[in-house]
């Protein structure tokens, strides 16, 4: 800031003013960018707002019994699964449940990254 008020008593140019102005927008806004939020973990389902369950943020483990393997899936790719299991879906929302299985797989509840 004491630079610009130099410039000013100095007699710069408009261009060098607007040079100027645009440097400091860009420290600015460079400095915002490193500074990292801290993500919260949600692991009790009860805990979670309904709208978060089955979203990007939730984290489900999939244990699939055919290939004897485990992964982790969205809460959208959970929804998916469940499909028009509707009953198994408000029982989640209301907590009830925190995993369900089908065929071939087992998924269980994880946590919301928020």
């Amino acid at each position: 800031m004491k630079d610009m008020e130099q410039v000013l008593l100095s007699n710069a140019s408009l261009d060098e003013l607007i040079k100027m102005k645009i440097e400091e927008e860009f420290r600015k806004d460079s400095t915002r960018k490193t500074t990292k939020v801290a993500k919260k973990s949600i692991l009790d389902l009860k805990d979670v707002p309904h709208e978060l369950i089955f979203s990007k943020n939730s984290v489900f483990r999939v244990y699939n019994r055919t290939n004897k393997t485990e992964s982790l899936i969205n809460g959208i790719q959970a929804d998916a699964m469940i499909g028009i299991q509707s009953g198994i879906r408000e029982k989640f929302l209301s907590g009830e449940l925190t995993a369900f299985s089908t065929d071939d797989a087992y998924v269980k509840f994880e946590k919301v990254v928020v």
